[in-house]
C-alpha cells in the first residue's frame, strides 16, 4: 500500500489524481476504469475539501492498495474532519430534470454506480471512505 497526505484543498486534486494514476498505470488499468476512478477522486476529495473542516484547515490521507486475483484496486480517503457518512445521504431522483432536482447528492451517487464497492467507517477519530474497483 502507498499513501499520500495533503492539505484538504481543491487545488490538490490534480496531485492526488497523478499519485493514483501512477499506481493504476503500474497495474495496467484500462483508460475507462482510470477515468471512472479519477471522477470518483475528484468528487470525494472535493467533498472533503469543501465540508470536512468547516472554515478550518485539515489534511486528507489517500491510501491505495490492490489485490492480484482478480486485479482490484482499493483507495481510501481519510480525514479528521467532522464525522459524516455520505453513503447515508438520500439518493437523488434521477427521473427529474436537472432544474427540478435538489442540489447535492449526484456526485456520491455517480461514485457508487461506477465503483464495485464503496464503504465508510469512522474509526480512531477519522472518516474513512473507501472505493474498490476491479480492473
Amino acid at each position: 500500500m502507498k499513501e499520500l497526505t495533503m492539505g484538504a484543498e481543491l487545488g490538490n486534486i490534480p496531485k492526488v489524481i497523478d499519485f493514483v494514476d501512477r499506481e493504476l498505470d503500474e497495474l495496467g488499468c484500462s483508460e475507462k476504469s482510470k477515468m471512472q476512478i479519477n471522477i470518483a477522486i475528484d468528487e470525494l476529495y472535493s467533498n472533503i475539501a469543501n465540508y470536512a473542516y468547516g472554515e478550518g484547515n485539515g489534511e486528507v490521507t489517500v491510501v491505495i492498495g490492490n489485490d492480484s486475483k482478480p486485479c482490484t484496486v482499493r483507495i481510501s480517503f481519510q480525514d479528521e474532519g467532522k464525522p459524516f457518512n455520505p453513503l447515508e445521504s438520500r439518493e437523488p431522483d434521477t427521473t427529474l430534470s436537472a432544474r427540478e432536482r435538489k442540489i447535492g447528492g449526484l456526485g456520491i451517487f455517480m461514485v457508487k454506480k461506477s465503483m464495485d464497492d464503496v464503504w465508510y467507517e469512522y474509526k480512531d477519530g477519522k472518516n474513512i471512505l473507501t472505493i474498490r474497483k476491479t480492473l
